[in-house]
């Protein structure tokens, strides 16, 4: 008679181990001190406050795409906890992407932790979950840690944004506060790498949602650093590392773009063609900026329409793509969005996938406006358009959400032609006069200033700069927004 094969499941004291080694500072007191070679990132002031606040109840989630800084910005978190002076042993940080913690749920997690660290008491605790999509119900088993354990701050991370805050939507309302980090925006990377002396604060008259406006003492010198960013800037850790640069598709495509396509989208959403899926980014992203069809993209790519647009949501989820709708020269909405724009969350994918840009390459004018909107991507209570008809194109319009007017209007542009000839702006000048607006703002590569054509202000400001105040004004205003 054969003897019977049984499986070994994974046992508690491999758990706890692990445990252990994830949070040294439980016997050492401190965090290790490599985390100190990275910089803070702007968004971590308006993080942590978050996890400061213990008077509500609510556990916060932490979303963004991979390798934009938040398992940095936990353990940033973390040191600056045990430099306040909260209790070592009560500080956890879990990687539940790690194998070892497959099926367990958050609650049985919590109790190995006390069992490891011998902290029995309920309150005082700070517990990270790090890649939380990886468990199995995580927003279920979350919003009952926080109904139990209401003297408890609960902190968890995840990389397919969209995804996270629909099911934090659904089973959080009222016990979740989300938190987006996307990827860098120029002025953290100007912040990061200590340059802000090349921007100066100025003054123009243009009226939109931007309160600060700035200029550069060295449009060259911070035009050379814009095209770094295009191709480099998304990602903290590749800003100040030359190896990585110097093979961007190394570590962008197979350790971003190729985990997230091969392994979180299907593990999420249970695509069985991941090589589809691989095929019609790339189309995307070599295309980013261009206007497109789900009729002309289904041809191309050979993805059937109604799967073409699952597609398009997970890439979205995944915060690798944004797509912007089309309104008429009158800023009117189409019933049918079949034509759109899809642009890049940032440009650096792009570069990863293909080679990096030079400021004479054709493509330039597409990586800038790509640039340019993923600048105002971090405002989530705006929504950008774009204005499209068959004589003409805007590239970036603002409307109204409760009017459905436009409030103001950007045409993008890596070039100098339309500041010396701004009589050939025919597109921007007819849809100002169709829609009443007095001025307009367009980007130029170095040149600024003013120009009066028919009774229209149009302003000219360098598409670097430009970039800068955008996101200046936009971490300024959340900071408000937060106090």
């Amino acid at each position: 008679m054969s003897k019977q094969s049984t499986l070994i499941s994974i046992s508690e004291e491999l758990i706890i181990s692990r445990l252990k080694f994830e949070n040294p500072w439980w016997i050492t007191g401190e965090i290790d001190e490599n985390i100190n070679k990275y910089n803070r990132r702007l968004y971590y002031n308006l993080f942590y406050p978050l996890v400061e606040e213990i008077s509500v109840n609510r556990a916060v989630v932490l979303m963004g795409p991979r390798r934009v800084g938040k398992t940095v910005m936990m353990l940033h978190t973390i040191q600056y906890l045990l430099k306040k002076g909260i209790e070592q042993k009560k500080i956890c940080y879990v990687s539940t992407e790690n194998p070892v913690y497959n099926n367990l749920g958050l609650e049985k997690i919590f109790n190995i932790i006390r069992q490891a660290t011998s902290e029995n008491t309920l309150s005082g605790w700070y517990i990270f979950f790090d890649e939380i999509q990886y468990l199995k119900d995580w927003e279920i088993h979350l919003k009952v840690l926080v109904d139990s354990y209401p003297k408890c701050k609960f902190i968890v991370s995840g990389s397919a944004a969209a995804a996270l805050k629909m099911k934090s939507i659904e089973s959080g309302a009222g016990r979740f506060t989300d938190f987006l980090l996307p990827p860098l925006t120029f002025c953290e990377y100007i912040n990061l790498k200590n340059l802000e002396s090349l921007i100066i604060p100025t003054e123009i008259e243009w009226e939109s949602n931007i309160s600060k406006f700035f200029k550069a003492l060295d449009i060259n010198e911070l035009n050379k650093h814009f095209i770094e960013y295009i191709n480099y800037g998304g990602y903290p850790e590749v800003i100040f590392s030359s190896t990585i640069q110097s093979n961007p598709g190394q570590y962008i495509r197979s350790d971003i773009i190729d985990k997230v396509l091969l392994r979180d989208l299907p593990s999420i959403y249970g695509i069985h063609d991941v090589q589809e899926l691989n095929s019609l980014f790339t189309m995307l992203a070599y295309n980013t900026g261009n206007e497109i069809s789900l009729k002309v993209l289904s041809m191309e790519s050979g993805v059937e329409k109604h799967l073409l647009k699952k597609y398009l949501q997970y890439l979205e989820s995944a915060f690798l793509i944004k797509i912007v709708n089309r309104v008429d020269e009158n800023s009117k909405r189409f019933k049918r969005a079949n034509n759109f724009k899809v642009y890049l969350t940032n440009s650096s994918l792009r570069s990863a996938l293909f080679t990096p840009i030079q400021s004479t390459d054709d493509l330039m004018g597409n990586l800038a406006e790509t640039a340019i909107y993923s600048q105002w991507l971090h405002r989530k209570w705006f929504k950008p358009y774009y204005a499209g008809w068959h004589k003409g194109e805007v590239d970036l319009i603002y409307l109204n959400e409760k009017t459905m007017k436009p409030g103001w209007a950007v045409e993008i542009k890596w070039s100098n032609r339309f500041f010396n000839k701004p009589g050939e702006l025919k597109s921007l000048i007819t849809f100002c006069k169709k829609n009443k607006l007095d001025s307009a703002l367009i980007t130029t590569i170095d040149k600024e200033g003013f120009a009066l054509i028919q009774n229209l202000k149009f302003y000219f400001v360098p598409i670097s700069t430009y970039a800068y105040i955008v996101g200046k004004n936009t971490f300024e205003k959340k900071e408000k927004i937060l106090v």
